[in-house]
């Protein structure tokens, strides 16, 4: 069946209308509705939405947490001394209408002023802090200040500030060596004090030892010479009581005793008379 012209044209145009006149909204966006260039509408909740043809028109702008990652860039401490520093900054439309009024809604607008805003504000702080206090708590000290500074200016942007980080603070390479020579000089100071120190403990430790040593030893000497004189005074005391119970036995004992040390190895040469008392038991009675 052929369709009159004229109600193709209608129908296409109805198709047209309808298919301008639907429009969505994710929950990632933020969207503004203009009508004859005017904003109308910020306040557009996620889902799907209406609006007039050729009257109204939609611009839609990312809603998410955007990153400003800047270039490394060279600012004085307040010793004068260069550091590289290397930041980002995060934000979000807060404000989609005062968005689009400040920058015309475009992003990169608002990564320039930042950037600008960032390096002042980074610079100016960076001059009242020593490298040392910037690697302990100073970066922390500025990051705070940084928000709370780039968040005023944000405001007149449509913008809320998340954060601003320091992602490292490095010192140029011809400052480097000068830090790295002097603190190996330090470390190597700091070394030989303890080895100086290790040596003196040593010396002390070593002293001592040989003072409990002598201590020691003069003590067991000490003891072992009591003791060896309370043994002969024992021995001497039985001999003594041997001796007089049976003197002739006793000195009979002892003549044995004496042959056995003075001929006991076979190769000993003695020369006496036949007649002395040491051989007094070899003779007859």
């Amino acid at each position: 069946m052929k369709m009159n012209p004229i109600k193709l044209v209608v129908l296409l145009a109805v198709v047209f209308v309808g298919a301008n006149s639907i429009f969505t909204v994710d929950q990632r966006e933020k969207v503004i509705v203009f009508r004859l260039g005017e904003i109308v509408r910020t306040d557009l909740m996620p889902g799907l939405h209406f609006k007039f043809p050729f009257v109204n028109n939609v611009k839609k702008y990312d809603g998410r947490i955007q990153t400003l990652d800047s270039n490394p860039e060279r600012f004085l401490t307040s010793e004068k001394k260069n550091v590289i520093v290397d930041t980002f900054v995060k934000w979000k439309i807060s404000n989609v209408s005062d968005f689009y009024r400040a920058v015309g809604g475009d992003p990169r607008q608002v990564n320039t002023r930042l950037n600008q805003f960032v390096k002042e504000g980074m610079r100016a702080a960076f001059s009242k802090q020593t490298i040392k206090e910037l690697i302990s708590v100073g970066r922390d000290r500025i990051r705070l200040g940084l928000v709370s500074d780039i968040n005023t200016l944000g405001k007149g942007l449509g913008i809320d500030i998340v954060d601003v980080r320091i992602k490292r603070i490095d010192l140029p390479e011809e400052v480097s060596s000068s830090v790295y020579r002097r603190m190996e000089s330090e470390r190597e100071r700091v070394a030989r004090d303890f080895r100086s120190r290790g040596k003196e403990a040593a010396e002390r430790i070593r002293a001592n030892a040989d003072k409990e040593g002598e201590i020691i030893l003069a003590t067991a000497y000490k003891e072992s010479q009591e003791l060896r004189g309370k043994g002969d005074a024992q021995a001497a005391n039985t001999y003594a009581k041997a001796y007089n119970k049976n003197k002739e036995f006793f000195a009979f004992y002892r003549s044995l005793d004496a042959y056995r040390k003075s001929m006991g190895s076979g190769n000993d040469l003695i020369v006496l008379e036949p007649t002395s008392d040491f051989f007094k038991y070899f003779r007859k009675q």
